[in-house]
């Protein structure tokens, strides 16, 4: 499977939500609102999801003989977790997360792939503690904070700590696609609720979050 982690890959889609979410709560309830879990925002979500793509069955197989053979490859396991994450099968994308970790603690990509596989299982304290750690790894990852803020908005309902992650990033990554995101997630924040701590113009806040590259 090319491409550089899973967190990537869906963080369009989620973002995209988000807004949606944001906005939406600005137009049912007004700026003053208190944002409602994402869950509850049904009307922003599409009528049906579409189905997630059938697990390659023949590829896991072949992956995991590989990997019962080679005990100390972490890439056949982080390809593993790929393969089932994108099959929604998480329980089994965090098993073969988690053992790759053991093997390279350091895979800051894996780490982040992890917590949002938590996330994707309703284990949200967990993913919040997974960012935690790869932002030990690598303080500057942009998908690791992209994502932190997004977890935080949809699984917390934490619109100022959201804005406090998408600020970092883009004051670390001005140019990157992760901070384009962010702007925009941080300005759809400050729509909605303008005396968001943090978010552009609000009191304390930074401004960088609606700049544009």
């Amino acid at each position: 499977m090319n491409r550089e982690s899973v967190v990537f890959a869906i963080s369009g889609t989620m973002f995209g939500l988000l807004v949606g979410w944001i906005l939406g709560t600005q137009q049912a309830a007004g700026p003053a609102a208190v944002a409602a879990p994402a869950g509850q925002q049904s009307a922003q979500l599409p009528a049906t999801p579409a189905a997630p793509p059938p697990l390659d069955v023949q590829r896991a197989a072949a992956l995991e003989r590989q990997a019962n053979d080679e005990s100390a490859n972490a890439a056949v396991r982080v390809d593993l977790g790929n393969l089932y994450f994108d099959a929604e099968r998480y329980d089994l994308a965090i098993s073969w997360y988690e053992a790759a970790l053991k093997l390279n603690p350091k895979d800051v990509n894996a780490s982040t792939d992890l917590a949002v596989a938590y996330y994707s299982s309703n284990q949200i304290d967990r993913a919040l503690a997974q960012f935690d750690v790869s932002l030990k790894i690598d303080p500057s990852h942009t998908k690791t904070l992209l994502n932190q803020g997004i977890v935080r908005a949809f699984g917390k309902q934490d619109l100022e700590g959201a804005t406090q992650s998408w600020e970092r990033l883009i004051a670390m990554a001005p140019n990157s696609p992760e901070a384009t995101r962010a702007k925009e997630a941080s300005a759809a924040i400050q729509t909605a609720h303008p005396a968001t701590p943090g978010a552009p113009g609000a009191p304390g806040g930074t401004g960088r979050g609606g700049a544009s590259n």
